[in-house]
């Protein structure tokens, strides 16, 4: 053994360039696995630092015991306390002060007229809390409000809306409230939490414009006085609060503020990321099996000297995997200290694009450093392991041959095996997709074909490479002749090479095909099923707003030029024991702006004992017409609903209606998601959306869109979503760059002396160059062919799959321009992966490269 690690450790001394692209497939994968786990820790630790130090004075919280959580939302709705308890609090032995938090939403409109926040972050309001200890906002300038109209913001909102105390501006509840900034606030020691933004106001005012009654808060906060402890205050205080209500602990608290980040940004965020590091090591298998598998067979000759010599098979083998050995540890190693350096850039750039990341060192932890380097390893190990065991079974009379080139083609039993997954790829497909709706089967069906297109490279290869480069022919003469006859001397090695972009592309046109698949989903939603001429909205994309106020859409009823206008509201409540959410509007009038579908009852009698829902949620809780459903509300009131109408269509009306009236007894703080207009007959558009616009005006201004816009607008979060997904993958299509390159270069390596007998014979070095170019941009044309049919593929499953799995008809479309851009995008990496190589070849000299053996 030791002297197959003395050997493996001469030889990487000699052909270090060999190994290059390896290393550095290597270390870019590493280093995005370990930054993402980096970071991912250095987040959670920092927003838990931070919600510690924000709330270190408040010792327990009361709140309403039972919380209502619909499908999809980890957090769910809390009743309202009743801000009298404050005064039986305070009377518990150890209790030093206690003051109501009264929460809901409101957003600032900044200097520029614009809202400041509200595309994914929340824009919060409360009441300013006067007790610094418990108020988790510490006031950091001017002075607290002290009579209505007076509010206190977060230093980084009023930064954002170029706001500044003294200044007067508007207040979004969702109603418009004037109200002249006296503070700026931080959170925690930070300008806000994240981009969160908080407005505080006088308790009279908060509780004037959220809640729905005055004497409400969302719960109260507790302060304990010296010597006593969290869970004994807590143990104190339960006994003197009424049924459904309870008290938790200061840091039970926070730590339910830091899951709460945990389970809506930064595990999806991280897992987002960890799929993308997994892509990129993928791609970099391919590029390190290729590399070995050529070095491999490029050292035939001195494998079989060394087996003539009285080496062993292990012995041949081992010395492979001791240079992968070597590679790997090294390139992981050298990866976890970029992947730091990434979590470090990272958390330099966040703020500067706008979201601060919360300061503190960052946090290492053994398993975001052990779990890398593992991964690292074991894919370099595995992807050199059959060119190692290859190695191995090397004969000693191939020593009397010439250096071996890999001339390995595509073998029947190759074709038999890809054919048997593409029949399984289709079979599982189809069933999943069409037969019995099933995304597990889905994926399998996915995973199938992507293994499919892998073992049946050689097999497709020399037909592909051939149909692809028969213009280089004509457009190149005898340099395109060469340059495809070179793509095609190595079948299996131009598809392992090519496999690896293969995959990049495949991914980038799975998301693009998906992406377009969406937005055409919600233009035609939107078309089927609104029949309005405008909308007045809140923001599609994100949690953030505050809502429309529910006059606007009487307001604009009003209107000479509007027929009709519904507002449609958010309520929730427990149906039958399942919390669901809750379309509070006008149920008359909500059937002739949007498209329900067939429908059975009636929708014009609801009154405040009836119900509507879809035919599908009906058939889940086994109800029809006539039927009753008991709802519970978040207020603890249990009423009986009679269903009065069953409708087909719920995509943008809701699984379940209820008026206005029905809502009021429990509601909290009202407000609308959308506005629906419908202009009367002889109103053109552009007249009509000037005069709901004016109305809109005095009501904060909301944005007032055409249904085409409408539409755009609510697909705007894909084009974000594509745009970060096309940025992470520019990574996996880096390293199959790497590995066309390295490719390359080992092949002039094995071709040193073909080449200088072309030289020799009257090529020039430009023409030597361009031969090599489009060499590489062949085997990336047919990796970008392959990746664009099996990403197209992959698309329609994803789209159909998610149509048999939701109640929303889903539309595929294919983005022609889009994926022509990808192509090209795929043809010029290929290019740009073989100008290094081709610059090499053309320094070869030529009478060494004749001579070379």
């Amino acid at each position: 053994m030791n002297a197959s690690v003395r050997l493996s450790v001469s030889s990487l001394r000699a052909h270090k360039r060999r190994f290059a692209g390896t290393f550095l497939a290597v270390l870019l994968g590493v280093a995005f696995l370990a930054g993402t786990l980096v970071m991912g820790d250095t987040l959670r630790a920092s927003f838990s630092t931070l919600f510690g130090d924000a709330t270190k004075g408040t010792d327990a919280v009361v709140r309403s015991a039972d919380a209502i959580t619909t499908p999809g939302e980890s957090q769910g709705v809390r009743q309202p306390v009743d801000t009298a308890l404050v005064k039986t609090v305070e009377r518990v032995p150890g209790v030093v002060a206690a003051a109501p938090d009264i929460q809901g939403a409101g957003q600032l409109v900044g200097s520029d007229g614009k809202p400041v926040g509200g595309q994914g972050p929340p824009t919060l309001a409360g009441n300013w809390i006067s007790d610094p200890k418990l108020n988790p906002y510490q006031l950091a300038a001017g002075h607290a409000p002290s009579k209505s109209g007076e509010v206190v913001v977060n230093r980084g909102a009023a930064k954002k809306g170029g706001l500044k105390i003294g200044d007067t501006t508007t207040l979004r509840t969702p109603g418009p409230v004037k109200v002249t900034i006296v503070g700026l606030a931080t959170f925690g020691g930070e300008d806000g939490m994240a981009q969160v933004t908080f407005t505080g106001m006088t308790q009279a005012d908060a509780e004037k414009y959220l809640t729905a009654k005055p004497g409400e808060a969302a719960n109260i906060r507790v302060r304990a006085g010296p010597g006593v402890g969290q869970a004994e205050l807590v143990a104190k205080l339960t006994p003197v609060l009424p049924k459904g209500v309870e008290a938790i602990t200061g840091q039970e608290s926070a730590r339910e503020n830091t899951d709460m980040i945990s389970s809506q940004f930064l595990n999806i965020f991280t897992t987002f990321l960890l799929v993308f590091s997994g892509i990129a090591l993928l791609v970099a298998t391919f590029s390190i099996h290729n590399t070995f598998a050529i070095v491999v067979a490029q050292r035939t000759r001195e494998n079989a000297l060394l087996r003539a010599l009285g080496a062993s098979r292990r012995q041949v083998t081992a010395s492979s995997l001791v240079e992968a050995s070597v590679v790997a540890v090294t390139a992981s190693a050298v990866g976890l200290a970029g992947g730091v350096g990434i979590a470090a850039g990272l958390q330099a750039l966040f703020p500067a694009i706008g979201f601060p990341f919360p300061q503190g060192d960052l946090v290492i932890s053994g398993l975001s450093m052990l779990l890398p380097l593992a991964v690292g390893i074991v894919v370099c190990l595995g992807s050199a392991l059959l060119p190692a065991v290859r190695a191995g079974r090397t004969a000693p009379l191939a020593a009397l041959r010439e250096t071996a080139v890999d001339g390995s083609g595509a073998s029947r039993g190759r074709a038999l095996v890809g054919a048997a997954l593409a029949v399984l790829a289709v079979g599982a497909t189809l069933t999943g997709v069409l037969v019995s709706p099933s995304l597990w089967l889905a994926g399998l069906g996915a995973v199938l074909a992507l293994a499919a297109f892998v073992v049946l490279g050689p097999v497709a290869s020399s037909a592909a490479v051939r149909a692809l480069g028969a213009p280089l022919d004509m457009l190149r003469g005898v340099t395109g002749g060469l340059a495809r006859r070179n793509a095609l001397r190595s079948p299996k090695r131009t598809a392992a090479t090519a496999s690896a972009l293969m995959i990049g592309v495949a991914v980038v046109s799975l998301f693009t095909v998906f992406g377009a698949s969406l937005k055409a989903t919600m233009d035609q939603t939107v078309s089927r099923s609104f029949a309005g001429d405008v909308a007045v909205s809140t923001p599609s994309f994100g949690a953030g707003g505050s809502g429309l106020s529910p006059e606007l859409a009487p307001a604009i009823a009003r209107q000479p030029a509007v027929r009709y206008a519904v507002g449609l509201g958010r309520g929730v409540a427990q149906v039958d024991g399942r919390g669901r959410a809750l379309t509070v509007t006008d149920p008359a009038t909500l059937g002739k702006v949007f498209d329900l579908g067939e429908v059975r009852g009636s929708l014009d009698d609801l009154g405040t004992d009836g119900i509507a829902l879809t035919r599908k949620e009906a058939a889940e809780q086994h109800l029809t017409t006539g039927d009753t459903a008991r709802l519970t509300f978040t207020d603890g009131r249990r009423e009986n609903f009679t269903v009065r109408a069953v409708y087909g269509r719920s995509e943008l009306a809701g699984d379940y209606v209820i008026t206005r009236a029905a809502w009021a007894p429990h509601r909290t703080q009202d407000s609308d998601s959308l506005v629906a207009v419908t202009f009367k007959n002889g109103v053109g558009t552009a007249d009509g959306k000037a005069a709901v616009e004016k109305v809109a005006a005095r009501y904060g201004n909301p944005e007032v869109q055409t249904r085409d816009e409408y539409a755009r607008s609510s697909a705007g979060g894909i084009d974000m979503m594509l745009t970060l997904v096309y940025a992470l993958l520019a990574l996996a299509v880096l390293i199959a760059l790497l590995g066309i390159a390295n490719t390359l270069t080992l092949a002039i390596h094995e071709r040193t002396r073909e080449l200088g007998l072309l030289r020799a014979v009257g090529q020039t070095r430009a023409q030597l160059r361009a031969m090599v170019r489009w060499e590489s941009v062949l085997v990336a044309a047919f990796g970008t062919a392959g990746g664009l049919a099996l990403g197209a593929f992959l698309g329609w499953v994803l789209v159909e799959a998610s149509d048999g799995a939701s109640d929303s008809t889903f539309a595929f479309a294919i983005p022609s321009v889009r994926l022509v851009v990808v192509a090209l995008v795929g043809l010029a990496a290929g290019a740009l992966a073989g100008l290094r190589p081709a610059r090499r070849a053309a320094r070869l000299d030529v009478l060494r490269a004749i001579a070379t053996e």
